[in-house]
């Protein structure tokens, strides 16, 4: 993940530096040269993902490539609030590694599950996760949109959504391979855990404005974009509501910036009219700075 850039540019090998350093350990070297199972690991995927978004946006910039507005989905809004100035980058490591940390200790390994469900709206999915329940915890946690929800709760409150899904008409309901139930109200106690520390942060109020997973709305000052990434640990991620703002907005040109290309295909289904490419490799270069006029 990322080697490629940093192979090729200096901005992104300096970002990479700079995230080891940040941290006081190698995470450039696990992400270049694996192994795979420590790379996936919590809390480590999640500072890794900010590095290498990072090191992808501050080559974007450092070619005049620069955003009207940003968002991410779960993870990817500390991106965005890095990219804007909320807080440092060397702050938004060390918390997004312990955001991994706290998500991982709320729910024993194995008690909890996610799962997508395909082919029904954000309605039918929660109607299949009351009807399910049975006391337990099950709930929507990404509303992505195009025709997707991922669900997360325990493991047999999982189970049996899925099973109502699929009586509801669900085209498919997928198995997620994650480590806990994230978005979902059995991340309390890492919620609980995440806040005071965000809010210990030095920030500044964003020089770009940021639409937040929580509610889909513009957050223009440091208070409301914090609070924002607090809410958003047990919280769904209204993807979609968030992608229908920044078009709303007048986004028209979507770059999904750092590894990975799933975001900008779900753009393109909520929002056929706009144009949206991924940008992780040195590869993708030439056609972002083509879309954006550079």
């Amino acid at each position: 993940m990322g080697k490629a850039l940093a192979d090729a540019f200096p901005i992104c090998r300096d970002t990479f530096a700079e995230a080891d350093e940040a941290l006081g350990a190698a995470v450039s070297r696990t992400m270049f040269e694996g192994p795979e199972d420590r790379l996936t690991l919590t809390e480590n995927a999640q500072p890794a993902i900010l590095a290498a978004s990072t090191a992808a946006c501050r080559l974007l910039l450092s070619r005049g490539i620069r955003p009207a507005l940003v968002a991410g989905h779960s993870l990817g809004e500390y991106s965005a609030n890095v990219a804007a100035g909320t807080f440092g980058f060397a702050d938004g490591l060390r918390i997004v590694r312990r955001r991994g940390q706290y998500m991982q200790d709320a729910v024993p390994v194995g008690s909890g599950a996610m799962a997508a469900i395909l082919g029904l709206d954000a309605e039918q999915v929660a109607q299949a996760c009351a009807e399910a329940a049975e006391g337990d915890v099950v709930s929507a946690a990404n509303l992505n949109g195009g025709g997707q929800v991922a669900i997360a709760g325990t493991a047999a409150a999982v189970r049996r959504a899925g099973e109502r899904a699929r009586a509801l008409g669900a085209r498919r309901v997928v198995p997620l391979q994650v480590s806990a139930p994230f978005h979902c109200a059995l991340m309390q106690p890492a919620q609980d855990r995440l806040e005071p520390e965000l809010r210990a942060l030095s920030v500044a109020d964003p020089r770009v404005p940021i639409v937040a997973n929580v509610d889909a709305a513009v957050k223009r000052d440091a208070a409301a974009a914090i609070d924002a990434l607090v809410r958003q640990v047990t919280a769904p991620v209204r993807w979609e509501d968030v992608v229908r703002r920044l078009a709303l907005e007048g986004v028209t040109t979507y770059v999904e910036v750092g590894p990975g290309a799933v975001l900008s295909g779900l753009v393109r289904k909520i929002v056929r009219d706009g144009t949206a490419v991924s940008f992780g490799s040195p590869d993708d270069l030439a056609s972002v700075e083509s879309l954006t006029h550079v």
